[in-house]
Formats: structure tokens, C-alpha cells, sequence
């Protein structure tokens, strides 16, 4: 904690809104404290753990008057001190969705300047087993560990109980000489664990099993998704819930509403989710070009995509030059960036291309709203807004829009 902006603690708090971070609260001098573990309309005493001039942050340590909304926690971890993975576990589903739906509404407004009602739409599966990857950082004593909440600390865990339960085996052994261990559980193989190690000849990457017994490099998991099979090689980005790539695909195809004989850019398109169903529905007379950085991906989408020659996966960044060069008047686009959003620039060389309609896929609204602000300044229109609770017991949330042009 700073100590050049002393806070006295624990103190008691009231919680007057969801916030990215924790509850809002204030304290007796006015400055604002984020406050972990708690929930609106409660007392609460808190600890606090990072203070500055404006705002501080904090865990709720004891509750003094609870939210009727709040419930047990099911993970041991999820507590002051504890792992900093889920956010949400103290609140009912009914809260989750209310939190979520809050700070979704707060980015629009805020920062792209739109008010616009947000309803959070629940993912007909159970959130316990419902994460098919995860990624640990490794102690001294080969433990695998997650970091407590804005910290390096390193919290060692026998279970996760978001995660898979085939898992389970990869917490009893011992991953002692790794930095980093991705547990992964994608499709209905076994599962494998994709080794990290720091070594004299620099970085190297080792599939192992559970156990930690090394597997063949070749290992790929292998999902089916909407009768479509996809490979997914274990350096490539596949959705960590369970439920999201059929969720999500089935989203963007109704969004993009394409046509037979279309035209379809599929941005940051990993292993080919959207863009091989898409490829399917513009058919041979129509075009799909996949853009995506990883070559690991791009090799996967290669071979999900095999027998279809409207499909063309390139293997470029999203840079304004390579959507200059993939982007033509009319099109559709689909973007699926990463959690900072899209690169300076490329909002603007969307505008300059004028495709049709774009659908974007998110997995942070503020950064979403940021692009949205830029591209409502470029001509284009906001019209439907999906936000899906694919990251349960967690703050966070995916988004699908669509984005017409208005020109």
C-alpha cells in the first residue's frame, strides 16, 4: 500500500455501485474506494491495499450488513487474500448479471457517448467445469498457482472449481522446472497441458499430459462445432467457456446475414470459427479471406478450411495496409480482436474501405466502446447489441454488434 496517501484500516464502507474493480464506495474524506468481495448496498469493513491522491483499493474483510443477493462462495480461494480469477462468486446469478450488465452500460455511455439499455444473456450451462482452458504460473515447489487479484503473488491451488475436472490430475503433479503451465480441455480428447519452460537455449514449449508426462508435439485438440470439425493446434486461441464457440458462431452468422456469392473478411480469424462456416454460406461464387497473426492458427484454419476454394487465410497483423489490401466497398467484415481492441488506425481504414456492415466480437467493453466511438464518428450506425455471460463468477463478458454503414 502507497504510504504517501495513508488510509487507516480496516474502515467501514457503504457500497453504492458495481464498479470495474470492485464496489463503489467512499471514504471518510471523500476519495473513492474500489472495494473487492463486496456488493451494492452493503456495510462492509475494509482493508485497504493500494491507496493514491483520488481513489484507493481494498478487500472486503467483514460484511456488518449483507446484500440479500449475496451468497457462499463454492471456491475455497475466492476470498480476501485469495486467487484473483473470479470477481463475483460472493453474488447470486441474478447480481452477476446486474453487475455486468451496469458496467457495460457505464462503458457506452461514457466513453462512446451512447445510452442504451443492456440485458446480459446467461449461458444455458452450469459455470462449475465450464472453463476448457487455463493458464497457471508455476511456484519453486512446481505447484501450480494463479496470482491473487492486481498482483504478482502467487497463490498455489489444488482445484479451480471454474475449470474443468479433468484437471484435476495436472494440480497433484508436480510441474517443477516450468514458468507456465495452459491446462486444456478443448473438444472430447484427452486433455493435454502445454508447457512453458525458461531454459539456457531460450523459451521452449512442451505438450505434456495431466501428469506431466510428454506427449507427441504433433497433439491437437479437435472440437466439433455446429456438425464442423476444427482442429485447434495448442499454441492456437480457441474460447475458454465451453458453451462460446457455438454461442458465438451462431451469433455472428445470424448477425452478418451473408448471402450466397458474398464477399466476407474475417479479422483477427483464428483457427477459422467464422470464417469457415462463412465460406460455406457464400458458397463457391462467393469470397472469404481469413486474417489472422499466428501462424499457428493460420495452419489450423488452413486445414479446417481444406476443399473450400472461396476461402483464403492470410497470414498478416490487422495493420491499416492489410485491411487496405483485404477490404473492399460492400463487404462484410467480422472482427474478432483481442482485449486492447483494435490498433490505431484501423478503425479509420475500415471507414475509408466502406464495407457494408461490420460484426464485431468482444471480450472487453471498454475497449469495444472505444472503437465504437471511432467508428460512429466514421459513418456507421450501431444496431443490434448482444452481451453474453461467457466468463461467469468474473466481471467480465462477451459482446457481438453490429455496425452498419450508414453512408
Amino acid at each position: 500500500m502507497s504510504s504517501e496517501f495513508p488510509v487507516q484500516s480496516p474502515v467501514s464502507v457503504r457500497i453504492e455501485r458495481p464498479a470495474t474493480g470492485g464496489g463503489v464506495g467512499h471514504l471518510a474524506d471523500g476519495r473513492v474506494v474500489f472495494v473487492r468481495h463486496s456488493l451494492p448496498g452493503e456495510l462492509v469493513s475494509v482493508e485497504v491495499t493500494e491507496t493514491t491522491k483520488s481513489f484507493a483499493r481494498g478487500d472486503a474483510v467483514e460484511v456488518l450488513e449483507a446484500s440479500p443477493e449475496r451468497v457462499s462462495a463454492p471456491c475455497e480461494y475466492a476470498r480476501p487474500g485469495g486467487c484473483g480469477g473470479c470477481d463475483l462468486q460472493h453474488a447470486s446469478a441474478s447480481a452477476q448479471s446486474s453487475w455486468k450488465a451496469a458496467l457495460v452500460a457505464e462503458h457506452l455511455k461514457r466513453i462512446a457517448g451512447v445510452e442504451r439499455e443492456v440485458t446480459v444473456t446467461p449461458v444455458p450451462a452450469p459455470a462449475e467445469g465450464s472453463r476448457t482452458r487455463l493458464r497457471c504460473a508455476v511456484n519453486e515447489d512446481g505447484q501450480l498457482c494463479l496470482r491473487a487479484a492486481r498482483s504478482h503473488e502467487l497463490i498455489a491451488i489444488e482445484a479451480c472449481w471454474i475449470a474443468a475436472s479433468s484437471f484435476a490430475a495436472a494440480f497433484a503433479a508436480s510441474w517443477d522446472g516450468a514458468e507456465e503451465v495452459e491446462l486444456r480441455a478443448i473438444g472430447d480428447a484427452e486433455p493435454f497441458a502445454v508447457v512453458k519452460r525458461d531454459t539456457h537455449r531460450g523459451i521452449m514449449y512442451e505438450i505434456c499430459s495431466m501428469n506431466g508426462e510428454p506427449l507427441e508435439p504433433s497433439t491437437q485438440s479437435r472440437v466439433s462445432v455446429r456438425g464442423h470439425f476444427f482442429s485447434v493446434s495448442p499454441r492456437s486461441f480457441w474460447q475458454s467457456h465451453r458453451a462460446a464457440p457455438e454461442l458465438l458462431l451462431e451469433t455472428v452468422l445470424g448477425f452478418a446475414d451473408v448471402k450466397p456469392d458474398d464477399r466476407v473478411v474475417d479479422l483477427f480469424s483464428g483457427v477459422g470459427l467464422f470464417a469457415v462456416p462463412l465460406a460455406q454460406a457464400v458458397g463457391p461464387g462467393g469470397k472469404v479471406t481469413a486474417v489472422e497473426a499466428s501462424g499457428y492458427a493460420v495452419r489450423d484454419a488452413r486445414q479446417n478450411g481444406d476443399g473450400l476454394r472461396q476461402l483464403k487465410v492470410r497470414e498478416w497483423s490487422v495493420t491499416p495496409r492489410s485491411v487496405n489490401d483485404s477490404v473492399a466497398p460492400g463487404d462484410v467484415v467480422v472482427l474478432d480482436p483481442p482485449r486492447n481492441g483494435l490498433a490505431k488506425g484501423v478503425v479509420d481504414a475500415l471507414a475509408r474501405r466502406a464495407p457494408r456492415r461490420l460484426v464485431y466480437v468482444s471480450c472487453d467493453a471498454a475497449t469495444f466502446a472505444r472503437d465504437l466511438k471511432a467508428f460512429l464518428a466514421g459513418g456507421f450506425v450501431l444496431g443490434d447489441l448482444k452481451v453474453f455471460d461467457l466468463f461467469p463468477m468474473t466481471e467480465h463478458v462477451e459482446l457481438v454488434a453490429v455496425l452498419d454503414n450508414a453512408l
